[in-house]
Order: C-alpha cells, then sequence, then structure tokens
C-alpha cells in the first residue's frame, strides 16, 4: 500500500483524469482559515474551498448538523417529502423573500435549471450574458460562458447566446429584443478578474428585463451567502431578480446548488427538470447550519468590515506590482503587472494559499471566520511577493 506523501502525490497524478493542474502540495486538515500539509505546515487559507468554504474548516455548527443528519437519513430524493428539506427550502426562500427554489447539486446545475425555467417561462430561445462571465463547464453554462479557451473545444454549443461587455447599458440594451428568454450576470464577475458591477448597472437591467419581457438572473454561485457583506451580492444593489443561481458556500462546502425563483416565473410543469442528489438530507442539514451561523452572528457585517480596511489599504498602498485593485467584501482582486502564476508559487512558499482569476489577477476568497491577524499576515506577504516578484 502506498503511503507516503510523494508517493500518494504521484498517485493522484496519475490516476486523476487530467483536466486540474494540480499544485505541488498535499493537503490533508484544515481548521478554521489554516490548512495543513501532510508534513503539518500550516497555510492561511485565502482559496476558501474556491469560494466554497464561507465558514471556514471544522466549523462545530456545521460539523453538528451533518453528524446528527448522517444517523438519521443520508439519502431521500424529491420523490418522497422530508422534514428537513421542507424546513430548509421554507428558510432560504423566506430570507431571501423568494417565492420557490429548486435544489441541485452544484453551480453549473443551478445555470443549467435557470435557463431552462427561463425558455419555459418566456417561451424565447436567446440569453444575453457578459464578456468576462463564467457560469460553469457544462454545455449550457458553457454556451453563456464567456472564455474562448473554455469554449471552443466543444462548440457547437447552444445557439443564440449574445455576449456584451459588462457595465456597458448601452450595448446590452441593443442586444436585449423579443427573442431573449433572459439576461444572466455575476454581481461581482470572479473568475473573470473580480469586477463588480457599478452602482445603479444591475438596477438598470432588471428594468431593461421588465420594460421588454425578458427575466433577470443572477449567478451568486460565488458572490453569495456572506462574502461580499450581504448575505446576496444583488441586495447591494436594492433589487429583486427572478431567479438567482447559488451554489459554493451554499452548504458549508458539501456539494449543493440551488435556483431562487421569483414571482415572474412560471409555473414549472412537473418531470421537466430534476436532480438525483438534490436536495439530499445532509446536503440540507448543512444549509441550514450555514444560514442560522451567518443570521445569528456578525460574519457577514466582519467581511464587509475586514474588506473594506483591506481594499481601503491596498488602494492607499498599492504594490508598484499590482494595476488596479478591485472587490467587495472578502472578495479581492488584484490586478497584476505580470503574470499571476509566479506570485502564487511564491505565496505558497511563504504559506499562503491564493487563486488566479485570469492570467494577471491575484484573487483572495478568504472564510469569513478568518481571524485579523491572519487576514493582515496574508496581506502583508502578498505585498513583499509581488513587489519581489514583478
Amino acid at each position: 500500500m502506498v503511503t507516503s506523501m510523494p508517493d500518494l502525490m504521484e498517485l493522484e497524478q496519475a490516476r486523476s483524469s487530467g483536466v486540474y493542474l494540480k499544485r505541488d502540495l498535499q493537503i490533508v486538515r484544515g481548521d478554521g482559515a489554516a490548512l495543513y500539509d501532510a508534513a503539518g505546515r500550516r497555510y492561511i487559507d485565502c482559496v476558501g474551498g474556491q469560494g466554497a468554504a464561507n465558514l471556514g474548516h471544522g466549523h462545530p455548527a456545521l460539523i453538528a448538523a451533518i453528524q446528527r443528519q448522517l444517523s438519521d437519513l443520508m439519502a431521500c430524493p424529491e420523490l418522497f417529502h422530508n422534514p428537513v428539506r421542507a424546513r430548509y427550502q421554507d428558510e432560504l426562500c423566506r430570507t431571501a423573500n423568494m417565492p420557490r427554489v429548486f435544489l441541485c447539486s452544484s453551480g453549473a446545475e443551478a445555470v443549467e435549471a435557470a435557463l431552462k425555467f427561463a425558455r419555459l417561462t418566456t417561451r424565447r430561445p436567446n440569453f444575453i450574458a457578459a464578456m468576462r462571465g463564467f457560469h460553469g463547464r457544462t454545455m449550457g453554462a458553457l454556451s453563456i460562458t464567456w472564455e474562448k479557451t473554455y469554449r471552443e473545444p466543444f462548440e457547437p454549443l447552444l445557439p443564440g447566446v449574445r455576449h456584451v461587455p459588462y457595465n456597458n447599458l448601452e450595448r446590452l440594451a441593443e442586444a436585449l429584443d423579443d427573442t431573449v428568454a433572459a439576461v444572466i450576470l455575476e454581481p461581482i464577475q470572479g473568475e473573470g478578474g473580480v469586477h463588480p458591477a457599478q452602482p445603479g448597472y444591475l438596477a438598470e437591467v432588471q428594468r431593461l428585463c421588465h420594460e421588454r419581457g425578458a427575466l433577470l438572473v443572477l449567478d451568486e454561485v460565488q458572490t453569495g451567502f456572506g462574502r461580499t457583506g450581504h448575505l446576496f451580492a444583488y441586495r447591494h444593489d436594492g433589487i429583486q431578480p427572478d431567479l438567482v443561481c447559488l451554489a459554493k458556500s451554499i452548504a458549508g462546502g458539501l456539494p449543493m446548488g440551488a435556483v431562487l425563483i421569483g414571482e415572474r416565473v412560471g409555473k414549472i410543469p412537473p418531470a421537466t427538470h430534476g436532480s438525483t442528489f438534490g436536495g439530499g438530507p445532509v446536503a440540507c442539514a448543512a444549509a441550514l447550519a450555514v444560514l442560522d451561523v451567518l443570521q445569528t452572528t456578525n460574519l457577514i457585517e466582519r467581511a464587509s468590515r475586514l474588506g473594506a480596511a483591506v481594499l481601503d489599504h491596498l488602494h492607499t498602498n498599492r504594490p508598484a506590482g499590482v494595476r488596479e485593485v478591485r472587490g467587495r467584501g472578502l472578495m479581492i482582486g488584484l490586478e497584476l503587472r505580470g503574470k499571476v502564476a509566479p506570485v502564487l508559487r511564491a505565496l505558497q512558499t511563504r504559506g499562503v494559499l491564493a487563486l488566479p482569476a485570469g492570467s494577471t489577477v491575484l484573487r483572495l476568497l478568504p472564510p469569513l471566520v478568518i481571524s485579523e491577524d491572519d487576514l493582515w499576515q496574508a496581506i502583508q506577504t502578498i505585498e513583499e511577493v509581488v513587489n519581489d516578484a514583478l
């Protein structure tokens, strides 16, 4: 049996599909906003499970909820009623002020469902999405994703998708005709470089959608559940979307997704969509615990406050190797003057783990539970590494 760290890493690389570019690091344990490798070295986690670990690693309320549910019932498809699912659907809908929800297993699944629900409601074929937008890698979600390196190997994709510049109302209005079922946008473009919507942009998009009979779909897979300083990022703009796609931190790291369904969405007939694992009892129990923690603690307000302090600091003391600083709450992007890959490698050697967002953007998605000491240590290390590397 293979037991050593190098041999296990080699084994994983050999047996893996090959679609992931793995870093030379084996993570074996997490605690709050810290990760540990097989040798016991501690790393400050600014990856946050690619945004899926807003409550960090090993949160006691989350672990307790999962353990309780595992002892009662693990699998129960929506063929049957289930009490924990019922409680979660009610709590999520009441919290979001939305009447209905569809539960699934991932963000891409949520996007696929939203596209289908939009077509069912409007009886229109086409969609508008944004340049730089990312919505997933399944065929429908890929069709509305902008980056050509993701899309071109799999073309032809879903027809009738129009990509317009983000934050450009004039171009969106030109594309929004009576063939468009929905406009789908991220409140903050994540994979596309951490670009927030400009003030008033989403409200105007909503107005245009209402005026022209289209639905507004917001992809909150990465921005939801406290990341930006509100439970959902669209609340910064005071709007009410027609469909909201959720995943990542919805269940604290367990695979889960959802689509919040608004009043303008028509009746969805039985058997027009489905998900074997959607609404599973364990995921719902975890998701209930996540909502409870976020609503009974100061983590969301804290994300807003800490994020504002970090952004203000970086704007005021911008490292020479940084062109621009963007973000909201604890979703932060640094547009570098060079490639991000060597910066990520240097940070790892210094005990900080972070993400790219394109080839030149350093992205930070730390768990909302990160200590102030760890957060500022990460920022100091980033400043030093960026100046040295670039």
